[in-house]
């Protein structure tokens, strides 16, 4: 793989303008509107694998969107790794914050990107973590270097819970089999300090729904004689953490891993700026559960947020009314051990319990998944620690990220097999809101770094 370097600066252009073409198609999966762009960008994916050099490349049907599944398997006899992403979005709402259109590419130079950025809905998650897999796989068999034999499981629910991953992946155990699952769906450090994922928190999502009066009423013949949905659903939502921020759920914390204080000083050698971290997100002050670090309040310790609330009216201009029902959208990101069904049940148990008599309250539940952690004395970590080395001249910090990735824990159930979580995005790149972006550096540097992983956890597998 002398050449890959080379290989990577010779053909910069074309392997932008590929990914900024997949990012054109809006591929949100949360709502059905975009179902064509689903579709389309489903066979967008395949056509790239096929020409990256797959032998076998399909478009599986599911109950839900449709998972593209492609391999080029040389020898039976070599390992074989399974590559997941997906090719669904999140919506780009709100749209007005956008500094250009979300589905309108453009490459910007920033500070933290002096090469320049990809501005564009998905462009970190995960289309463009996803298609250097495809590049590298594309230069690995231009090159007839690719050690292994490789499959790729790409899907478009991801954004709205995987379930017909689950559902594929139960039905397709030997096409599926494979001795380690690489996935890009995660972040690092910075562009100095390369980080690998160890741990993911789990997820529980949950709607709620508020309904006092049959009708929405006037507020003043009837303000003050009777119970209105929002001002009871802001209590309830109020009173799910205690004034040291920690979540009010009986039992919430029952299975909840204390890690050492051995464990939390390791962790606190990652390189972090408290004032930095401030300053890009335009605060004074950080906020969170006593006791706990910044950095271990968004990775080792459970969280209740509310993603989303509304009720009434919320037009221009005034409407005196009491609305007859509010609604409010959360989620509880959970640490392992903690199970998310388990941690559901106990939400709705009490979120009913604390309402008053004078309305009725119904807990929808959405999705969720289990948290994951996974050891760094694997052949799969000191492979992909090693092909980070080489491409960024640094050794990378395990670290533990915040978000979930609900389908590692389905996977290891599934198909016995471990994951290895190689992110080359940022905090700062804004995935889920507006003005994503991924820098160029990051997306070159993954389809540099992503081979080396091949060749070493190959060569170490034998």
């Amino acid at each position: 793989m002398k050449n890959l370097k080379s290989y990577i600066t010779q053909n910069k252009e074309q392997l932008l303008n590929e990914l900024i073409e997949l990012l054109k198609i809006p591929s949100i999966s949360a709502d059905s509107e975009y179902q064509p762009a689903i579709l389309k960008t489903a066979e967008a994916v395949e056509k790239a694998l096929q020409n990256a050099g797959c032998s076998k490349v399909e478009v599986c049907e599911t109950p839900g969107n449709p998972i593209v599944y492609g391999e080029k398997i040389i020898d039976k006899n070599l390992p074989t790794i399974l590559v997941y992403g997906h090719y669904d979005v999140q919506p780009a709402d709100p749209i007005e914050l956008w500094d250009s259109p979300p589905f309108e590419p453009i490459i910007k130079k920033t500070k933290t990107h002096p090469d320049g950025a990809i501005y564009a809905r998905g462009a970190c998650d995960d289309k463009g973590q996803m298609y250097m897999h495809v590049k590298a796989l594309e230069y690995m068999t231009k090159n007839n270097n690719l050690p292994c034999n490789v499959k790729f499981m790409i899907e478009g629910e991801e954004e709205v819970g995987s379930t017909s991953l689950g559902w594929f992946v139960k039905r397709n155990h030997e096409k599926l089999a494979n001795d380690i699952i690489l996935i890009s769906d995660t972040g690092m450090i910075s562009n100095t300090q390369p980080s690998i994922t160890t741990g993911l928190r789990g997820l529980s999502y949950v709607e709620v729904e508020v309904t006092g009066p049959n009708r929405d009423l006037h507020s003043g013949l009837y303000g003050g004689a009777v119970a209105n949905p929002i001002n009871i659903l802001t209590k309830m939502i109020a009173s799910l953490h205690d004034e040291n921020n920690h979540i009010t759920i009986p039992g919430f914390y029952d299975k909840v891993e204390e890690l050492s204080a051995k464990e939390r000083a390791e962790m606190a050698k990652a390189p972090f700026s408290l004032e930095e971290y401030k300053k890009a997100l335009d605060i004074d002050e950080v906020y969170g559960e006593t006791g706990y670090t910044t950095n271990e309040r968004n990775s080792i310790r459970p969280t209740l947020d509310v993603n989303g609330i509304w009720g009434g009216y919320t037009g221009e201009g005034a409407k005196t009314v009491i609305a007859s029902k509010a609604y409010a959208k959360i989620s509880m990101r959970l640490v392992p051990n903690q199970d998310w069904k388990e941690i559901t049940k106990l939400f709705k148990k009490h979120f009913e319990s604390i309402a008053p008599k004078a309305v009725k309250i119904k807990v929808t539940e959405h999705h969720g998944g289990q948290g994951y952690v996974t050891p760094i004395d694997t052949v799969a970590y000191q492979a992909a620690s090693k092909a980070y080395t080489d491409t960024f001249g640094v050794t990378p910090i395990p670290q533990r990220s915040g978000g979930s990735i609900p389908i590692v824990a389905l996977f290891e159930d599934e198909l016995k097999s471990k994951s290895i979580l190689m992110g080359f995005g940022l905090d700062s790149d804004a995935i889920h809101s507006p003005n994503e972006h991924f820098g160029v550096f990051n997306y070159l540097k993954g389809i540099e770094t992503i081979p080396l992983f091949y060749k070493y956890y190959t060569e170490t597998s034998k």
